[in-house]
């Protein structure tokens, strides 16, 4: 019952697989690893990394300074909710930005797709100096438009293409 070092629960496994992948894409992409995937600089802040849960408040998934990583490896999405447990999150640790990484079946880790709420996205804009159209056309956003309630709007990306993102909101922060 006890030993073995494997997870009893499928989900867990297939979660932490997710949010590894995610890191380990993200830190590629930002040439924060060499060849082998280890960190040029171990103590560098700007690594990518997967936090160890401590207390009672989670700090998210995936640490991508400014941002908190909430990843989501499930087949029915619930992205307002998954934001709005990112957004806390974030807060609970201390950065500014939260956002969702949700998996895209069968396709690789730069297919899947950030979800960025109305406001943390406008944030991002306006640090960057970008208009709407240009934040969109740069970083190839798509909008979702949920009801009346503006809570429930939000803008997404890839996994690829947040990476871009990324480099270029910590080059002006």
């Amino acid at each position: 019952m006890f030993g073995g070092g494997a997870m009893a629960n499928p989900s867990k496994a297939r979660g932490t697989a997710w949010e590894s992948a995610v890191r380990d894409h993200l830190n590629e992409a930002l040439g924060l690893v060499d060849e082998h995937g280890k960190f040029k600089d171990i103590f560098s802040a700007l690594n990518i990394r997967r936090p160890a849960q401590e207390g009672a408040a989670d700090v998210g998934d995936v640490h991508a300074v400014p941002f908190i990583l909430e990843c989501k490896d499930v087949k029915s999405s619930a992205v307002p909710t998954w934001l709005r447990q990112a957004h806390v999150e974030a807060f609970n640790a201390g950065y500014p930005f939260g956002v969702v990484v949700h998996k895209t079946r069968r396709a690789a880790v730069g297919r899947g797709r950030v979800y960025f709420g109305v406001r943390t996205w406008t944030r991002v804009r306006t640090a960057l100096g970008y208009s709407s159209r240009d934040m969109r056309e740069l970083y190839g956003f798509s909008v979702a438009v949920r009801g009346i309630d503006s809570g429930r709007w939000y803008l997404s990306t890839s996994v690829r293409d947040f990476a871009d993102l990324l480099a270029d909101i910590r080059a002006v922060l």
